[in-house]
């Protein structure tokens, strides 16, 4: 008997905290333990106490309404396994949990604890199962999981609902392999959800309706989680598009995404799923309402275009949420896009015809990403489509040839990529500012300011104004686009220059040589003359007068007695004495030097003979060149 009560008496330690844990509270008499002491792992056994020979393993004290802090060395039950404290009126600061080693189900929920030590969830290796929903913890500045939490690698069940819980969901728990339930919801937490989280195990995950900014970001890493059966992402700021993945979750049964900032069309995928509950309420969902096969659905304050399941949206509108799509929804096209007639006058940047067709996109500095939708061709109407000033990347779909109306598209200032498609109309094409096309493609047409005219612009729903354009291609019907072209521009761009300047040498040449003639024999003293004085001794009584041929474009007069050449305009005279003779003169008196008046020939020339208006007689001889 001896030796069987020294096997069962308590261990003095764990004697030690559950003698503190009593004194701590305000009604421990809910307990029902003896007051005198006593033994909790002896006979009779305590209640809500389970040992494991002299060791306490487990404290289940759930909804008994205690009331007071627990002892602050609660972790010196090293060999505890199974805490419930839920549901009662505990409060002040949690222990820490350092060290409980052992410790697999921690459930703290729905107390009024309002502290947690750093180092709480140090070494919970073995942990499974941890709940602190409802507890007003460090409720001023909030509080984050340590990274300690991810040593717990046998973790299952992690919830920890409105417990101040702040900042950005930690990556780690999306590594947790054992992790199946993540209930989060009604914190601070903020930013999106991680990554790390693709491929997760989880069965459910709540991260709904928390304050302050709320959680954002795409879902699409939800669709990669094909174990959920619940998803409550509600009461956030999570934009995007619900991914078409989301079929996959073939286990899900409850999808709550109300109250987001959510965009798009409901991708056929979901409204298959044989869900219990779907939540589309308060979003930005446009277009036709699906026939949904979940048992309850709602799907209010959206944009749908028609509040009928099944019903069908105009081809306009349909064209125009393609193309929203393609441009990564913009928000203030999201808000003023919604309904079923885009001629309504709420559309922003659309503009309509008398028929009530769309005949302008205006959309200049709208924050425009993404890709061009081919669906714009199917607006037959439009006209004109200014997009300039964008971050529109990707190619111009070549179903937009198909639009015969469309005089002008202004593409500039954004990062449009070749090649350009092949238009069969005239149209001006305002491509200027986008890296990755020539900056003056052939046949562009550059100006200083080459802006749209008033009467160009749309007159309603459409920015207020819109940039200047610097650069134009006109394409006519049947050319063929800048890019298309360019291999034989650039070849054009070097051959041509070249095969002008040669053809303006080939003709220059002959013209210079007929010009420096016609120069010459326009400018060039024809003669040079030597006008010897009357000698009284001479008998035949003629002046005597030398006219040289010259080369060099002067007159060069020789008289011993002193002459002197004159030269006046295209007349040149020569003056000896008295004696003033033009060249012209001596050409018209020798019948410009005709043959018939040839007196005879020497060595330095021929002497032709010749007589002047007032009689005189005169003797010329006109010297070979370089003789005088």
């Amino acid at each position: 008997a001896f030796a069987s009560l020294v096997f069962t008496v308590t261990d003095p330690n764990d004697l030690s905290v559950i003698n503190e844990f009593r004194k701590g509270l305000e009604n421990p008499e809910v307990l029902k333990w003896p007051e005198n002491g006593g033994d909790p792992c002896g006979s009779p056994v305590w209640p809500h106490i389970v040992c494991s020979g002299s060791r306490i393993q487990q404290i289940q004290v759930m909804g008994l309404g205690l009331k007071g802090p627990l002892p602050q060395n609660l972790n010196k039950l090293s060999r505890l396994t199974h805490l419930g404290l839920q549901k009662n009126q505990f409060s002040g600061k949690l222990p820490s949990f350092s060290g409980l080693s052992e410790l697999s189900f921690a459930y703290l929920d729905f107390n009024q604890f309002d502290t947690i030590p750093l180092d709480f969830f140090d070494g919970l290796v073995n942990l499974q199962v941890l709940a602190l929903d409802e507890n007003p913890l460090n409720a001023t500045s909030g509080w984050s999981l340590p990274n300690g939490l991810q040593d717990s690698a046998q973790l299952i069940n992690l919830t920890m609902i409105n417990c101040n819980l702040a900042g950005p969901l930690p990556e780690f728990l999306g590594t947790m392999s054992s992790l199946e339930v993540l209930l989060l919801s009604t914190n601070r937490l903020s930013g999106p959800i991680p990554g790390t989280f693709k491929d997760a195990v989880l069965k459910m995950l709540w991260l709904n309706d928390q304050s302050g900014d709320g959680m954002s970001g795409s879902i699409d890493v939800v669709a990669t989680m094909v174990s959920l059966t619940h998803i409550w992402l509600h009461g956030n700021q999570f934009s995007g598009k619900i991914p078409v993945e989301i079929g996959n979750l073939t286990n899900l049964k409850d999808l709550s995404v109300n109250t987001n900032n959510l965009v798009g069309l409901i991708p056929e995928s979901l409204a298959n799923m044989p869900l219990d509950n779907l939540d589309l309420n308060n979003n930005h969902f446009m277009g036709p309402v699906p026939k949904f096969k979940a048992t309850n659905v709602s799907f209010m304050s959206n944009s749908f275009c028609q509040t009928k399941q099944g019903a069908v949206c105009a081809p306009e509108v349909m064209a125009l949420l393609e193309f929203l799509d393609g441009v990564n929804y913009p928000s203030r096209l999201v808000e003023s896009w919604s309904g079923n007639n885009p001629c309504d006058g709420r559309w922003w940047g659309i503009s309509c015809d008398d028929n009530q067709k769309v005949s302008v996109i205006n959309l200049p500095k709208s924050n425009l990403s993404g890709t061009l939708s081919p669906s714009i061709a199917n607006l037959e109407s439009v006209t004109r489509i200014y997009l300039e000033s964008n971050n529109l990347s990707g190619f111009v779909p070549s179903s937009w040839t198909s639009l015969k109306s469309l005089s002008v598209l202004d593409l500039s200032n954004n990062n449009i990529s070749p090649p350009l498609p092949k238009f069969t109309t005239p149209l001006k094409l305002v491509l200027n500012g986008n890296p990755k096309l020539t900056s003056n493609p052939p046949g562009a047409n550059p100006s200083p300011n080459n802006s749209t005219t008033p009467a160009d612009s749309p007159t309603s729903s459409v920015p207020p104004s819109r940039p200047n354009s610097s650069s134009s291609v006109i394409f006519k019907p049947g050319e063929q686009s800048p890019e298309k072209k360019d291999s034989k521009s650039k070849i054009a761009i070097v051959v041509v220059p070249i095969a002008g300047f040669l053809l303006l040498v080939f003709l220059a040449i002959p013209l210079y040589i007929y010009v420096c003639k016609k120069s010459k024999d326009k400018h060039q003293a024809p003669t040079a003359l030597v006008v010897h004085p009357r000698d009284p001794s001479d008998s035949d009584n003629v002046v005597k007068i030398a006219i040289a041929n010259q080369t060099n474009g002067s007159l060069s007069t020789v008289n011993a007695s002193g002459s002197a050449s004159i030269q006046s305009g295209e007349s040149h005279m020569i003056e000896a004495g008295n004696l003033l003779i033009s060249v012209q003169v001596l050409r018209n008196v020798t019948k410009n030097f005709s043959p018939e008046n040839e007196l005879g020939r020497g060595g330095f020339g021929v002497v032709y003979k010749g007589e002047l208006d007032d009689g005189t007689q005169i003797a010329v001889k006109r010297m070979e060149a370089g003789i005088v």
